[in-house]
């Protein structure tokens, strides 16, 4: 590949320190590519960062569908009829524009 990027450019003489340490990344990169980094069996723990919760809340929603909200904050009812009310609004428009 090297020599071929030398032959599209006949009157420029390459330097060979410059092809050998491409060379070299190139292999690096390659070796790099092929054995992937060890992973610790500690990684991620005493980081400080505790795991959050996942709050769920199951809503069915008119016309039998069936909505799920997953959040790391709280769900509170108020929340999920409002989002419940916007995906039946946008679930009817969506009905209206294939009747039209």
């Amino acid at each position: 590949m090297l020599a071929a990027a030398g032959a599209l450019s006949p009157g420029y003489r390459r330097n060979p320190a410059t092809v050998r340490a491409t060379r070299d990344a190139m292999l690096r990169e390659y070796a790099r590519a092929q054995t992937p980094q060890e992973a610790r069996e500690d990684a991620g723990t005493g980081d400080g960062l505790e795991e959050p919760e996942i709050h769920r809340a199951e809503i069915e929603l008119p016309d039998g569908g069936h909505l799920v909200l997953t959040d790391i904050e709280d769900i509170t009812p108020e929340r999920a009829e409002r989002t419940a009310a916007r995906i039946a609004h946008i679930l009817q428009s969506k009905e209206r524009d294939r009747q039209s």
